[in-house]
């Protein structure tokens, strides 16, 4: 047993450890976005059900000896592909939905290992069963979430605080060799058809009967219900939050502790418990799924979902250990399982973007989980009064929960302009029209919650500078104080709804760099500012660090970096590395504005350590936005290399201050960063 504990164990902790790792040196070259951990977890389950269809092959048409030497010629080639660095070619060079291109990437990076150690826990569980004669090894199940588990916990909290990403990955590959080496001993032990000498395999009297096609479609809905929610929770608060390891690893560490504890014993899941906590729960999570204006705080949007998405998998993972068949169909139960994962990542990465204009794959969830629910607890009472006094507060609980989701999500989707989504997310263009003479009408481009600029309705008024932007924001007042010099040259990374191009003079030269192919048509059908603007002008599609690293000098007097992926800054455009490719397009005298305005992260230490590194004055410029109601409150950093600049007209009367990092905060690099340090907690 201890060989075979210890090797699944190790799989697991590898498995896991390198999900989050291989999807954060990848996400700075595919723009930041969430959804690219949606499409890496796409991959991850894709192989894993690879994995175990292959010991489901293996153990049913290859004869014991036969499986050795194939698993063990699988495990010899795949160290051969090690370290698990991608190569720079597969950076993406031109915008577009890149989902197919993180696939291809993974699989040339860590197709072969992860395949290798996704078979391992159904291959070895079979060969545990056929050399020991213990018809239980769903215990070894458990202890494989367990690895998992502490993986992806070590993961945010002690490997990418003290570790670099390089280092990361070489010690990854190295705990692979080791595996490896014990994965050929295991394999080497179990090369018998049969159990040794001594040990009498435990043979049922009356064999169990194969498992029902019903019962396979049961296995396969339970567990993608649990994906689907899996996958859209994550996305929904790593767009609310930040897409960082954190929030990756933390939704599926419950999961997976569901897991764990439902095949750890019968006794730790009780239906009437699920039911009791449910039903609240979805309450919770309906009403807080569907907020009128911004995003709930930290404090309550991780709890929330998180705790919903524990009890829903609960669910759907305790059902699952209810029925679990006997060990001859072992690798069977595993592979409907691995289906419906991958069923579920299919449902959000792919399906979902291309055929729903919002977000619907959450609400979908929650109401399929419902259904669910409802049908597995159908006959959870035995006595008939009760019985059927409990089904109709379970139809009446489901047809409330349904029928409040399909109207928020109506109300919740009407009255607008445009609703467009792609991988990068959902867009929206709103008009708010005034109702009294002292109020103006607006139009506003949301991408989720977050407004990415607006403009102003009535034709006197429509290309007054707005939101984030004015002329009292740090942008502005940067802007400002350059155009003393005559014609300028201005680069902006994000487009938004183009409200910074209304600065452009004729004469000026402005660069925009936009990675979403939404946002350029949206900003030149449903707002005016960039095709207004008399300046020479220009939008360059693709990630702005990616396109910029491509191109020479600018030699720009402003560049202000505006890309939010919902509410923050992609981690990748506050590295060092992204400061030096900045400062070699700003003229020596040029200043970079970072906008850092953030609900829960606190990136002015970040922007300060940078500008220490290369010897620049970094100010943080705040406005309160109250001098017109067409004016948004903002924070943002302004790095200049000669602080004589922040003494001029423009800023004279600026609330601005020193950008300041605490002591022993360390410099994010394309190497290392920590998000956990930065967050707004209260």
């Amino acid at each position: 047993m201890l060989l075979y504990a210890v090797t699944i164990f190790l799989s697991a902790f590898l498995l896991f450890q390198v999900q989050p790792l291989i999807a954060k040196i990848i996400l700075p070259w595919f723009g930041g976005s969430a959804a690219v951990w949606s499409a890496a977890l796409l991959f991850f389950q894709l192989v894993l059900l690879a994995g175990y269809a292959y010991a489901h092959w293996s153990i049913r048409f290859l004869k014991a000896r036969a499986q050795m030497l194939t698993h063990v010629t699988l495990l010899a080639v795949s160290c051969a592909l090690l370290p698990i660095l991608p190569s720079e070619k597969w950076k993406p060079t031109e915008a577009g939905d890149p989902t197919l291109r993180i696939l291809l990437l993974l699989v040339a990076t860590i197709g072969l290992p992860y395949f290798l150690l996704s078979s391992t826990s159904p291959l070895l569980q079979a060969w545990y069963v056929r050399r020991s004669g213990n018809g239980m090894p769903y215990r070894l199940f458990a202890l494989s979430n367990f690895g998992s588990m502490l993986a992806l916990i070590s993961f945010p909290f002690l490997v990418e605080p003290n570790l670099t990403s390089k280092l990361q990955a070489y010690s990854w590959s190295g705990g692979y060799v080791a595996f490896a080496l014990v994965c050929t001993m295991a394999a080497w032990v179990s090369r018998e058809d049969r159990a040794p000498a001594g040990i009498a395999p435990e043979t049922p009297t009356d064999p169990e009967p194969r498992p029902k096609l019903s019962e396979l479609a049961l296995w396969v809905s339970l567990a993608t219900v649990a994906s689907v929610l899996l996958v859209s929770i994550t996305t929904h608060m790593s767009q609310n939050v930040a897409p960082i390891p954190l929030l990756w690893v933390l939704p599926l560490a419950l999961y997976l502790i569901t897991f764990m504890i439902a095949f750890e014993s019968d006794r730790l899941y009780h239906r009437g418990v699920m039911f009791v906590l449910l039903a609240p729960m979805f309450y919770y999570l309906a009403k807080d799924l569907y907020q009128d204006s911004g995003n709930l705080h930290i404090r309550i949007l991780i709890p929330v979902f998180a705790g919903g998405l524990f009890l829903c998998c609960m669910l759907c993972h305790g059902e699952l250990a209810r029925r679990r068949p006997a060990p001859q169909y072992l690798t069977l139960f595993y592979l409907m399982v691995s289906l419906g994962g991958a069923f579920g990542g299919i449902f959000v990465a792919l399906i979902a973007p291309r055929v729903f204009h919002s977000n619907l794959e959450l609400p979908l969830g929650l109401g399929a989980c419902a259904l669910l629910g409802a049908m597995v607890m159908w006959d959870g009472i035995k006595h008939k009064i009760g019985r059927w006094v409990f089904r109709v507060v379970l139809l009446v609980g489901v047809g409330m929960l349904l029928g409040y989701l399909a109207r928020r999500e109506h109300d919740d989707t009407k009255g607008f302009r445009v609703i467009a989504r792609n991988f990068y997310g959902v867009l929206h263009v709103k008009d708010d029209l005034a109702t009294n003479e002292d109020e103006y009408s607006e139009r506003t481009l949301l991408h989720g919650t977050i407004n990415h600029g607006s403009q102003i309705l009535d034709e006197n008024l429509q290309f007054k500078t707005t939101s984030y932007y004015g002329e009292d924001s740090g942008v502005g007042r940067a802007i400002r104080a350059v155009q003393q010099r005559g014609p300028i040259r201005v680069g902006v990374v994000g487009l938004g709804a183009g409200v910074l191009s209304n600065y452009g003079r004729a004469g000026d030269f402005y660069r925009i760099f936009e990675i979403n192919p939404l946002v350029e048509k949206v900003a030149q059908t449903e707002f005016t500012f960039y095709p207004h603007s008399p300046a020479d002008k220009k939008i360059l599609m693709g990630d702005a660090r990616l396109t910029m690293e491509r191109l020479d000098s600018l030699q720009l007097d402003v560049l202000a970096v505006d890309a939010f992926s919902s509410d923050a800054i992609p981690v990748h455009l506050l590295t060092r590395e992204a400061l030096a490719v900045y400062f070699r397009h700003l003229k020596p005298d040029g200043i970079l504005a970072l906008h850092i305005s953030n609900r829960y992260l606190d990136l002015e230490p970040v922007c300060a350590r940078g500008a220490e590194f290369f010897g620049k004055t970094a100010m943080v410029v705040s406005d309160d936005g109250e001098q017109a109601p067409y004016l948004s409150a903002s924070t943002w950093v302004l790095v200049a290399s000669d602080n004589a600049v922040f003494g001029g007209d423009a800023f004279r009367d600026a609330n601005i201050e020193p950008a300041k990092a605490g002591k022993g905060f360390r410099a994010w690099t394309d190497d290392y960063s920590n998000i956990f340090q930065i967050l707004k907690l209260h």
